[in-house]
């Protein structure tokens, strides 16, 4: 499993209802995207309480040839025409698990970044980081979660899909506009090594 994610940023005043009909339009034509396990189409909003108004879909790959075959080919290019080239962020998969809401659609989504220090062991890091991955994928209301490291960075990745609100303690919080979720049932579950 691969995770990727970028986010557009958009000015305070931007209209959000833009992005909103973009997916509302276009969110369908990943829904059988070779190799896609699944894309999140994430939003956040002033209004709601987050410091900006951001796009910022998230996707897991079951493998890279998905990944590579979107980032070269017109789906990724669609966003840099419209908005320009964004930095493609991107983690290994450690390990993905199906929730307790599993059959639900979700409705919001949390993301929490982890810097591992450098004082610290990466396996202990990643050992903790999986222990917080199997607490999370129990909770109450949780359809999918899934924990991912970049190692160039040492950064942990924590993601959960969620059917109703998410708890805000968790991350960073976003609204699920869509979700294509064409090979959902290919992603490995638990470690992946």
């Amino acid at each position: 499993m691969h995770a990727m994610q970028y986010e557009i940023t958009l000015p305070a005043d931007y209209d959000m209802e833009i992005i909103r009909k973009r997916v509302a339009t276009k969110g369908h034509l990943l829904d059988d995207f070779p190799g896609l396990g699944l894309k999140a189409y994430l939003m956040r909003e002033r209004v709601d309480g987050s410091p900006v108004n951001q796009y910022a879909p998230l996707y897991l790959w079951t493998a890279p040839e998905g990944m590579n075959s979107f980032l070269w080919g017109p789906g990724f290019q669609g966003i840099v025409n419209d908005f320009g080239r964004p930095v493609v962020q991107h983690w290994t998969g450690l390990a993905y698990e199906e929730g307790p809401g599993g059959g639900a659609v979700p409705r919001s989504a949390t993301r929490r970044r982890v810097r591992i220090r450098e004082d610290e062991r990466p396996a202990f890091a990643v050992e903790k980081a999986l222990a917080a991955h199997q607490q999370l994928a129990r909770a109450d209301g949780v359809v999918a979660a899934a924990v991912a490291i970049d190692p160039r960075h040492w950064e942990l990745l924590h993601f959960a899909l969620w059917a109703e609100n998410a708890p805000e303690a968790i991350g960073d919080v976003f609204q699920v506009l869509h979700l294509s979720a064409p090979h959902r049932t290919e992603l490995p579950r638990g470690q992946q090594w």
